[in-house]
């Protein structure tokens, strides 16, 4: 992945996250801002519930107490004190002071509760409402809730009584209004705000008996959870409901009757159709702005890449051409921050390379003179010794004795001529590996290349006078040819496979071993041989350096140098008593 898409995804995740982030914190406030401004709203329209509702009880309490001092009701009171009067002729009283003071409900029962009269419910005369014996003096109390029965239906009123003494007598007048949609009305609800009233008038959940002030509730099963919620607690609650049309929240504020039980229920709606599109607006808002961001971080990470990463290109460009040999290299960059600071440390990095590289050669070639110097003064000490000898032996016989001077000097002169030759052999062997020569280059097969130079081999691997020796050849039949000099590698395989014959005194086999490795094809060669320990091997190119007792020390340098022509690399791998694994990587490319 380049640094331009690293540098990308970044600034698109930051720019994300961060709209993100704002989004969460905006709707969170927004929520919350909400729920605080709808529970004030709630708040607000139950106080203004409350007031209503004691408003209207008052106004009630303050009715059936001017009824209670009318003079056709003070009448009837002391009507009720002669046993001989009739009652009857008061059934339809009610009726017209109900009307007359704007009143719903309105009943005259005497001291033991029987009705006399009854606006709402004319049939009900001679009826007893044994409710009305709970309270021993109605005068001291005000308005309260209470369910009121009608000829087809139980709903809810604001009822007060008030009673009148008349002698050993009394008389009641209990009176009221119905709470249903005309209350609901009375209501000032602000925009999303709705009220609806449920009578809690049978044990179970009733749909039919929700209340709103103008319109039929629909989809009324789904308050049922909150409904039934209060009728078990008698505690206030709230929900927020589905519907078809969108999300609502639904307190329920729980109405008591005089003996503390529940009569109904007032539930004030709450839409959140207004939350939910602020929410709308503020996510795609979010949206917009993060694909704004990306869009701006695309054009911000290609102007950053292209400052940053064409001064890095420059130095990658550098540093490959170091690896590659040019030490000379140097990088061309203007800048004053870090990415300059790096570049001139790179150039002058190249430059202390070069320095001590040019250190390192003379080293070496002082090292490698006195190294030559001193294998060739050993390899010479041997042969001239015994020159050395026969001269000496030749110049005493001519002293001491002339006679056999001539039977001396023929022996002399072929231990000479056998030294001489030893010398030049040396020499020449030397000569060999100063001209080394330059590669010439050609497309070969290197599998056919391998068993050409193991049959020259084969005599040497099954000789009489020693172990056999086996060999494996284990070589990728889809191995790629590689460009290289045949006769030079054919020179470095030889003398492999004679390495690897001497490690083998007591027999073994050898195995070669070709394969494709990325862009490189590998040939390894290992023998069961006795084995090299790991200074061995850390020495074993060292021109001069051998392990065997009458190697020159020049044949596995030879390979090296063969190698090292062909742009290719030679390793080698081995253990005491475990063989030895040569391995070649040659470039396919």
């Amino acid at each position: 992945m380049s640094f331009r898409t690293r540098l990308l995804i970044l600034i698109s995740l930051v720019v994300c996250l961060t709209a993100a982030l704002v989004t969460g914190i905006a709707v969170a406030r927004m929520r919350s801002a909400y729920e605080t401004l709808d529970n004030e709203r709630t708040a607000a329209l139950v106080a203004q519930f409350r007031k209503e509702f004691q408003r209207r009880g008052v106004e009630v309490v303050q009715k059936v107490a001017a009824i209670a001092k009318a003079d056709s009701v003070m009448q009837l009171a002391i009507a009720l004190s002669h046993p001989e009067s009739e009652l009857s002729l008061y059934v339809e009283e009610a009726a017209g002071l109900a009307a007359m003071n704007n009143l719903d409900f309105l009943e005259l029962m005497d001291g033991s509760g029987v009705i006399l009269s009854s606006a709402h419910w004319p049939a009900r005369f001679g009826y007893r409402a044994e409710w009305i014996l709970q309270s021993p003096d109605w005068n001291l109390e005000g308005y309260f809730l209470k369910s009121e029965e009608l000829p087809d239906e139980t709903v809810l009123a604001l009822v007060a009584v008030r009673m009148i003494s008349a002698g050993d007598k009394k008389l009641y007048v209990a009176g009221g209004c119905r709470l249903g949609k005309e209350f609901l009305s009375s209501l000032v609800l602000q925009k999303g705000v709705r009220v609806l009233l449920y009578p809690n008038l049978t044990p179970e959940f009733s749909a039919q008996e929700l209340i709103m002030d103008s319109k039929v509730v629909n989809e009324p099963e789904k308050l049922r959870p909150l409904i039934e919620q209060v009728m078990g607690s008698s505690a206030e609650a709230s929900r927020t409901v589905a519907w078809n049309d969108g999300h609502e929240t639904v307190h329920a504020i729980p109405l008591l009757g005089r003996d503390s039980t529940l009569l109904g229920m007032f539930l004030v709606g709450s839409s959140r159709q207004e939350l939910l599109r602020l929410i709308n607006k503020i996510t795609l808002t979010g949206i917009i702005a993060a694909a704004a961001g990306i869009l701006l971080g695309i054009a911000l990470s290609y102007w950053v890449s292209l400052r940053i990463t064409h001064p890095v290109k420059e130095l990658v460009v550098g540093a490959r051409r170091v690896a590659q040999g040019s030490w000379d290299a140097r990088v061309n960059v203007s800048s004053r921050d870090e990415i300059g600071e790096l570049a001139g440390a790179f150039n002058t990095m190249t430059q202390q390379l070069i320095d001590q590289r040019d250190r390192l050669v003379q080293a070496e070639r002082v090292a490698a003179w006195r190294e030559l110097a001193r294998r060739l003064a050993h390899e010479l000490k041997n042969p001239l010794f015994p020159l050395q000898i026969t001269i000496e032996n030749l110049q005493r016989a001519k002293e001491r004795a002339p006679e056999q001077f001539e039977e001396v000097f023929r022996e002399s002169t072929g231990t000479f001529l056998a030294q001489l030759s030893n010398l030049k052999s040396i020499v020449g062997r030397f000569s060999d590996f100063a001209k080394m020569p330059q590669p010439q280059i050609e497309t070969v097969d290197l599998n056919e290349l391998i068993r050409g130079t193991v049959q020259l081999f084969d005599a040497q691997f099954n000789a009489p006078d020693r172990p056999a020796i086996e060999t494996d050849l284990n070589l990728d039949a889809g191995l790629s040819s590689i460009q290289a000099d045949p006769e030079q590698i054919r020179r470095a395989l030889q003398n492999l496979l004679l390495n690897a014959v001497d490690a083998m005194p007591q027999g073994g086999t050898i195995t070669l071993r070709t394969h494709k490795e990325k862009d490189a094809i590998l040939l390894e060669i290992s023998d069961t041989g006795q084995g090299l320990t790991k200074e061995e091997c850390s020495r074993l190119f060292t021109p001069y350096y051998t392990t065997k007792q009458h190697g020159t020390g020049l044949g596995l340098a030879i390979v090296q140098s063969v190698i090292s022509d062909h742009g290719a690399k030679i390793s080698v791998e081995s253990e005491p008593g475990q063989g030895t694994t040569f391995r070649i990587k040659f470039s396919s490319r």
